[in-house]
């Protein structure tokens, strides 16, 4: 064997070696992105990025299941066995600083920001949500509205009925539409109970009353609560009786089918009808979800870097691609949201993504729940096992008690 063979073999080894240890040119990103519009805007920025880093592989790890609750457990485990993709997605806000930071799980961001120019254009606001203790650790690709009432316009016509501004309107509706044979409200499994829940406490305790309850200035234990529990409570009653054998966009196609007349799920909800061929006000339309009016619900995909990141300079180009422009006008028309960015083209977002932006600046900014902004996994968790008794017993007394302990034991009010 020639020497300059020799040399050029072992040159080789060590070049496998080391794509082994870093991961080799697969990216492998995690996400829950696995229905209609969002499938579709994830697959338009995987495009961007195979353009942009050809030497890369884009290896999709999406886990099926609404709001991440499949998702998470199956990183959970990996994360236990020092296992993790190169990226995952994740919610802005408590579920990334409250875990995952607090778990030493993810790295700091800050030089990319500066690299990348971001801090200029993404909204201060948002910046201070992902970062903790002088670090930022996230890269948000969108802003998401949760409160937002989805409906067909020819099922309501039919019916003889408008879409109501308050619960109390709605509980009137709801009857005219039971009575017509029409499922009033059209609810999935248990997280998009949570995310009817958080609509009802806002729609009944208000935007302030609603933050006040995550600051550790408000009491769990008022009678202001309880009487939005009651409120969710009835309208609970005008739910199809199959909700916990349905994923969220199954829910909306009973929308769709004329089935029922009202679903309440984000906006990723408004790129799932157009994936069915619906034109926007004429197809399907929306209004804010009772009670919320002037107020934004808001939540964040979020992209982190991980501890020992397979193929760290790989999962550094995905995030470059999520924070860019570019990315984001490719991911977030399909996807059903608005750019994190604030100089999004607008000309490529439709009608309601478009009123989104202008109520973004405008509404009164408030954080979800269900989608990890105001509460830590732990308090949640405690939460949604609350609720799932609740949802079995209907006992208002009893779900009260058990959010006013898991506030204590985990949340504001320790």
């Amino acid at each position: 064997m020639s020497k300059r063979f020799l040399m050029a073999g072992m040159a080789l080894a060590l070049t496998l070696a080391a794509c082994t240890a870093s991961g080799g040119n697969k990216v492998e990103v995690f996400s829950w992105w696995t229905a209609g519009g969002e499938a579709d805007g994830l697959a338009a920025m995987v495009k961007v990025f195979e353009a942009k880093y050809p030497q890369y592989t884009f290896e999709n790890a999406a886990v099926a299941g609404g709001a991440g609750t499949n998702a998470r457990a199956v990183l959970a485990t990996r994360l236990s066995q020092n296992d993790p993709p190169s990226s995952w997605q994740g919610h802005a806000g408590q579920e990334l600083i409250g875990t995952y930071v607090a778990a030493d799980k993810i790295q700091p961001l800050d030089s990319l920001y500066d690299s990348e120019g971001w801090k200029s254009v993404m909204p201060a606001g948002l910046i201070d949500l992902i970062s903790q203790g002088g670090h930022i650790w996230s890269v948000p690709v969108n802003i998401h509205r949760a409160n937002v009432m989805w409906y067909v316009p020819a099922t309501l016509t039919a019916a003889g009925v408008t879409p109501p501004k308050t619960w109390a309107e709605f509980l009137t509706t709801a009857a005219t539409l039971k009575s017509k044979g029409i499922t009033p409200l059209a609810m999935g499994e248990q997280w998009t109970s949570m995310h009817l829940f958080e609509t009802v406490m806002i729609g009944s305790l208000g935007a302030d009353g609603w933050k006040a309850l995550w600051d550790g200035t408000g009491d769990w234990t008022s009678s202001d609560v309880t009487d939005a529990l009651n409120t969710f409570k009835q309208v609970l009653s005008y739910t199809n009786a199959d909700s916990s054998t349905l994923a969220w966009d199954k829910a909306a196609d009973l929308v769709i089918s004329g089935d029922a007349a009202f679903t309440i799920m984000g906006d990723w909800a408004e790129g799932y009808f157009k994936s069915k061929n619906m034109e926007p006000k004429t197809g399907f339309a929306w209004a804010p979800a009772p009670g919320t009016d002037g107020i934004f619900d808001f939540l964040s995909d979020s992209f982190v870097l991980p501890v020992n990141a397979k193929n760290p300079d790989g999962a550094t180009a995905w995030l470059k691609v999520a924070g860019s422009k570019e990315g984001q006008d490719a991911f977030n028309p399909l996807k059903g949201s608005i750019p994190a960015r604030s100089d999004g083209d607008r000309s490529l977002y439709d009608v309601y993504l478009t009123s989104a932006m202008d109520d973004w600046k405008s509404d009164t900014v408030v954080g979800s729940l269900t989608h990890g902004v105001v509460a830590n996994d732990a308090w949640k968790a405690k939460i949604d096992t609350a609720l799932g008794l609740f949802l079995a017993d209907k006992d208002v007394a009893a779900f009260q008690t058990a959010l006013a302990a898991a506030c204590t034991s985990d949340g504001a009010c320790k």
